[in-house]
């Protein structure tokens, strides 16, 4: 890792019952939680954002949300990211066959027509070739506006998150107990010039 953490004592007053819910929900506290804690303003924004992608009355399911928090974590190198979002993909879903099949979604016959649209769009959006008008028609029977700027905000708040531990080489913190790796996607001109 390339910052230290402090000591739980150490972070602002109120940034300390969130990391009595992580103890309680997670077991330990989360490393991320503790470098953005670092600057508290931040820390109180993005856990609130997060907070606001997450609710349980957003309108993507959790099911699918974790299946993009997991690909976009994956695209981005976020071992830790890759950890904690795969064990969460494995309980709302109820078992291990989409984690394990996520890079391979494309000829994999686990996922639905909506499911590989939005995997789609978020490989688009984590991309540097952007998003095309077909990717968002694709996503239209599913999702109306509002629905399209949830999934949109989920998508790059995964990218933010995913980036800044990636960045600081946040490594995993044993939450899934598959060895599921980020992988990254593959390169088509690599291909062309194996050829």
């Amino acid at each position: 890792m390339r910052i230290e953490v402090k000591p739980d004592s150490a972070y602002a007053w109120f940034i300390r019952p969130f990391f009595w819910l992580q103890k309680r929900n997670y077991g330990q506290v989360l490393i991320p939680g503790k470098c953005w804690g670092r600057s508290p303003r931040l820390f109180a924004a993005v856990a609130t954002l997060y907070g606001v992608i997450n609710r349980k009355r957003s309108p993507i399911d959790p099911v699918l949300r974790s299946l993009v928090t997991v690909r976009v974590s994956q695209l981005n190198w976020c071992r830790f990211c890759v950890d904690i979002n795969a064990m969460t993909l494995i309980k709302r879903a109820g078992s291990s066959d989409k984690v394990e099949a996520l890079a391979e979604w494309r000829e994999s016959p686990l996922f639905d027509e909506r499911e590989r649209a939005v995997l789609d769009y978020a490989e688009a959006m984590t991309g540097l070739d952007g998003v095309s008008d077909a990717q968002v028609a694709r996503l239209k029977p599913w999702f109306d506006d509002d629905a399209m700027v949830e999934l949109t905000g989920l998508i790059a708040f995964q990218n933010m998150s995913a980036k800044f531990n990636a960045a600081l080489d946040i490594a995993p913190q044993g939450f899934c107990q598959l060895p599921v790796q980020p992988v990254r996607p593959a390169d088509d001109n690599a291909d062309k010039d194996a050829k």
